[in-house]
């Protein structure tokens, strides 16, 4: 072994390690020259074939150029991270001089606009708005309402329970309650909210909206209540459609009716939406009930009264012409963006 066959791995080896490119081709070479069988590795292991006299300083030669090596190695590690950090900066580099993105601009859900609307066109007639509560007890939500318990009624109600007596609320009415129980007549108020019962499919679901309307005064008739719902639906929809008043029966009113309005997709003619009758039910409706009146302590001789409730998430399919109201659920917004 010579000083030569020393100067000639060394050069071939920092050529090497100037000629990686990367951290892996680096540890390649490395591996070549320094690991446990590199080629600077195996002069070391060489120094028993020579001489004693020579070993000293051989293996002082292989040593220093070890060290230079692996200097050499660190150095390249060094300029290679920093020529990937510069790539890495430049290729994000921002451009301060573009103009920044715009966020998009959000909207009001389809079903909060038509409850808007509702209460713009009541409040407008001299009622105010009253939201209530969602967890109610038993007696708010059936009983004064003249709903006792084993009610045949009770059953058209599937209601959510908790276990301590309260439930969800089932409809609004209980918010009519509370303002009869502490509110002397004359009464005009509307209770739009979010009800709950345990259904689904193409028309409800478990969780959906109403609004319910009440009036308490001196001689109020059927007349009053069909010339309220007459002029209601003019304004929302803002055309004249065909009203019927079908006899009906709830617990809360008497006389009661359900209130069907010309189908809005087909304008009477019958289409699937419809069933073919040219009619879609809109709401129910009737004269309060004196039970009802006197649970709440109002005189039913001096007082009288009338009651509707309409859905509002099915008055927004019928607004806005929609056969499906899982679609306002969704939250596709490829969908609510229309109603922006």
């Amino acid at each position: 072994m010579s000083a030569m066959n020393v100067d000639e791995v060394l050069g071939e080896a920092e050529a090497a390690v100037q000629g990686a490119s990367d951290d892996a081709g680096l540890e390649q070479v490395r591996v070549r020259y320094l690991g446990r069988k590199g080629e600077v590795t195996a002069l070391l292991k060489g120094l028993g074939r020579l001489a004693p006299e020579e070993r000293p300083q051989a293996g002082a030669a292989i040593n220093a150029a070890k060290r230079r090596l692996t200097a050499l190695i660190a150095e390249r590690k060094d300029e290679i991270a920093a020529a990937e950090l510069t790539a890495a900066l430049a290729e994000d580099a921002v451009d301060v001089t573009l103009p920044g993105r715009r966020s998009g601009s959000g909207g009001l859900h389809p079903v909060t606009q038509t409850l808007a609307r509702v209460e713009d066109i009541f409040t407008g007639a001299g009622y105010d708005v009253v939201a209530g509560l969602e967890v109610e007890d038993d007696y708010h939500n059936f009983e004064a309402l003249n709903i006792p318990p084993y009610h045949p009624a009770r059953s058209m109600h599937d209601t959510f329970y908790f276990g301590d007596g309260t439930l969800l609320r089932t409809h609004t009415s209980p918010a009519q309650v509370h303002v009869m129980e502490r509110q002397a007549p004359p009464i005009r108020v509307i209770c739009p909210g979010r009800v709950y019962r345990r259904e689904s499919d193409l028309s409800h679901t478990p969780m959906f909206h109403q609004i319910e309307g009440l009036v308490i005064d001196r001689d109020i008739s059927f007349a009053h209540l069909k010339g309220t719902v007459t002029e209601f639906t003019r304004q929302f929809f803002e055309r004249d459609l065909e009203l019927r008043f079908r006899p009906s029966y709830f617990p809360f009113t008497e006389p009661s009716a359900e209130v069907d309005v010309q189908c809005v997709h087909c304008m009477g003619a019958g289409c699937r939406v419809c069933s073919h009758t040219g009619w879609l039910e809109i709401m129910g409706c009737g004269l309060v009930h004196p039970n009802a009146l006197k649970m709440s302590g109002i005189d039913p001789e001096a007082w009288s009264g009338f009651a509707f409730g309409m859905g509002g998430d099915r008055l927004t399919m019928l607004l806005h012409e929609v056969n499906d109201c899982r679609l306002f659920f969704e939250n596709d917004l490829r969908f609510l963006e229309q109603f922006r």
